[in-house]
């Protein structure tokens, strides 16, 4: 199961799961692992994240590049500076331009490390709007089905503690009636929009503002 949904179930598991709500009522079960894995918008998240992701590395690796190649060349002025040959004039210089290059090696490896902790920030911050919005749009549909049905727990049964040991045991709930995963699975299926079966995930651009402003003055 990948990352996110990880996330997402645990935190649904958290916010279900009662002491005091398991010692009476109605129980039913729920594989939010596979809820996860078969909702679309599960999916959908997952590639955008990967897609901006790629992006990020794209970015990094250039950065990167650019520092590189800026080392090999400081490399070769200072060989150029030691050169006995030069006269005392231009030795100047050139040690001049070599403290100017490293301030700007410095700079890049600096802008390097800065960039890195940005994009790690806006990833984290992405999976965490992601989070927040699926989770509402599964636990709505979750909290629907468990009244409709008369229950008053639900547990996930794919849940795991922190020590990765099964957090229910076991139960003969799975399988049966009580169990809320396919319903809530072809329930949340059903929110798709049309398009969603054949590009499954969209990839999502960044729009440009002036582009868009542009594009409405056309239409007017």
């Amino acid at each position: 199961m990948n990352r996110t949904a990880l996330t997402l179930a645990a935190a649904i598991t958290a916010s279900l799961l009662s002491t005091t709500a398991l010692a009476q009522g109605k129980v039913g079960v729920i594989n939010l692992t596979k809820v996860f894995d078969e909702f679309w918008r599960t999916k959908q998240a997952d590639i955008q994240i990967k897609d901006r992701l790629s992006e990020f590395e794209k970015m990094g690796q250039s950065m990167y590049d650019d520092y590189k190649k800026a080392n090999e060349e400081f490399g070769k002025q200072i060989e150029a500076a030691n050169d006995p040959a030069l006269s005392k004039e231009e030795s100047e210089k050139r040690r001049k331009d070599l403290d100017k290059k490293r301030k700007d090696i410095m700079e890049m490896e600096n802008n390097i490390k800065q960039f890195q902790g940005n994009s790690q920030r806006a990833l984290m911050e992405q999976r965490g709007r992601v989070r927040e919005s699926i989770l509402r749009d599964v636990r709505g549909v979750i909290e629907e089905k468990s009244k409709a049905g008369g229950y008053n727990t639900v547990l996930d049964i794919s849940a795991q503690s922190a020590n990765g040991t099964p957090v229910v045991i076991f139960t003969t709930l799975a399988g049966g009636e009580s169990d809320l995963s396919d319903s809530v699975a072809k329930a949340l299926a059903a929110t798709a929009p049309p398009d969603s079966a054949k590009t499954d995930a969209p990839k999502t651009e960044a729009k440009d503002p002036k582009k868009a402003d542009e594009n409405k003055a056309e239409k007017k």
